[in-house]
């Protein structure tokens, strides 16, 4: 199965060790799932994450880039060769979400579900951590 992490699973990961978020993380690579990822979406991971106040303590800059480049090495890159924008209220949101679709995701893992509600419409599904985590143990 195909999925793709929004950025705010990587910044909850990062915030701390005793989450869904940082429990998904630590499985990978997993068995279970792949993960989609674009450039775009990439391009904001790292934006995001080497933000002063995302950086965890006593790691540095680089050593973030070089967690999300080993995460880079385990997805699948997608191109997307379409775009509908607006679908969705952010333009953030709809970046994961033509990655999604694109890839032929069933998932969006994502702390912001109620911002991906309109989803189903292209056979997406956004899912908490905590429920991904669920589903993965059925």
């Amino acid at each position: 199965m195909k999925v793709v992490f929004d950025t705010s699973v990587l910044v909850a990961a990062a915030r701390s060790r005793n989450g869904a978020s940082f429990q998904l993380m630590s499985m990978l690579p997993a068995p279970r799932f792949d993960i989609a990822l674009t450039i775009a979406l990439y391009t904001e991971w790292q934006a995001v994450l080497t933000r002063p106040e995302h950086v965890p303590s006593g790691v540095s800059v680089d050593g973030v880039l070089g967690y999300l480049r080993y995460l880079a090495s385990l997805a699948q890159l997608q191109d997307v060769h379409f775009l509908w924008r607006p679908f969705l209220r952010d333009p953030d949101d709809d970046m994961v979400l033509e990655c999604a679709v694109a890839s032929g995701s069933t998932y969006i893992v994502t702390h912001n579900v109620k911002d991906f509600r309109r989803v189903s419409e292209l056979k997406v599904q956004a899912i908490t951590p905590a429920d991904f985590l669920k589903l993965l143990r059925t």
